[in-house]
């Protein structure tokens, strides 16, 4: 066939319904030439080995221990065949043709690693989706943002973004990479276990040389929070500490030397804020971050080093594709609230 394989892994910790819709639009997906590959976190609601029965077509594996979004996703590439991987949450939907452009895109360009579709949102499908809408994008401070979201505003969908464009990041709720690429860069980072591990292996990409775009084209529709709610001290956790351990992993030395002060601020701000409006989950889940990153001081200049061993381009060449403003000043005090309004200069 001339259609490249294509290996979709979908990690999965618990949810029934979720799942069965999911494998239900990927049933009637037109493009053929692929697997599905389950990997499942150690779910305790039998929805796995249900799927197992209803989905002859699927591959499943079942851990023993719930190792996160990071180690399935590993652990179903390494089980995985495709020329290209398309790693997918379990809380999504689709029409039938959303392969097709994905797949298409690829032949376009080979220094093209990752491609992302337009994620919508799955109970409002004219807005944008939290986790990811038309685009990951990121300031040079690490906070990331999204074509059709910046924070926690969600503008709605006029096809604004419309158009493919490089990306910094593919979201982890859909995107398509090439085998090769990952390879080369390295997999998940599994420290990371849950949010922005996708990001720093974008990051991972763009330092190798590759290009990251997006493909409105195809849509997927995204049950944002499923899994794990928005306000939960485990998720804000997850996404302060991930973010400032992806700087250090990711930045040269002479640049964290004045980024990562400035950065540690803005954590502080994050703080006042915070006890300002009496959120004292949010006060421990960024002091709790910042005492683990302090804990993992080792790991970090180890997995610092790894990233230069694969490193091809200077942090001048990424600043290239960051927004080199601060979206935070941005939209708490200049009042931007769409992508559109910002100069990205690029």
């Amino acid at each position: 066939m001339s259609e490249p394989y294509v290996s979709i892994i979908i990690p999965h910790f618990n949810g029934r319904e979720i799942l069965n819709n999911c494998l239900g639009c990927i049933e009637k997906t037109s493009y053929q030439n692929k697997e599905v590959i389950l990997v499942d976190n150690a779910s305790t609601d039998n929805s796995a080995f249900d799927a197992e029965k209803e989905f002859p077509w699927l591959k499943v594996i079942h851990n023993q221990e719930n190792i996160g979004y990071a180690g399935g996703c590993n652990i179903g590439f390494e089980a995985s065949k495709g020329e290209l991987v398309l790693f997918l949450n379990n809380d999504t939907e689709f029409a039938p043709d959303w392969l097709d452009a994905l797949t298409d895109a690829f032949s376009k360009d080979k220094n093209i690693a990752a491609c992302q579709p337009k994620l919508l949102a799955l109970k409002n499908p004219d807005t944008f989706d939290y986790s990811g809408a038309a685009g990951g994008l990121i300031d040079v401070f690490g906070y990331p943002f999204a074509k059709g979201r910046i924070f926690f505003e969600l503008e709605p969908d006029n096809e604004q973004y419309d158009v493919s464009s490089d990306i910094f990041w593919a979201s982890g709720t859909a995107f398509i990479v090439r085998r090769k690429a990952m390879q080369e860069v390295g997999s998940f980072d599994e420290d990371f276990f849950a949010h922005m591990e996708e990001i720093d292996l974008n990051w991972r990409l763009h330092l190798a040389g590759y290009r990251v775009v997006s493909v409105p084209k195809s849509v997927v529709y995204h049950n944002s929070a499923s899994t794990l709610k928005a306000n939960s001290f485990k998720k804000q956790f997850l996404n302060h500490r991930n973010n400032l351990y992806m700087l250090l992993k990711n930045y040269q030395l002479s640049t964290l030397l004045w980024i990562f002060p400035a950065r540690l601020l803005l954590e502080l701000v994050t703080i006042l804020f915070a006890l300002l409006r009496f959120d004292f989950t949010r006060v421990y889940a960024v002091c709790a971050a910042l005492g683990s990153l302090v804990l993992k001081i080792p790991i970090i200049v180890e997995k610092h080093n790894r990233v230069l061993r694969i490193r091809k381009c200077r942090d001048a060449e990424i600043f290239a594709k960051m927004y080199r403003g601060s979206i935070v000043l941005d939209y708490f005090i200049r009042g931007k609230k769409t992508v559109n309004e910002l100069k990205l200069g690029r």
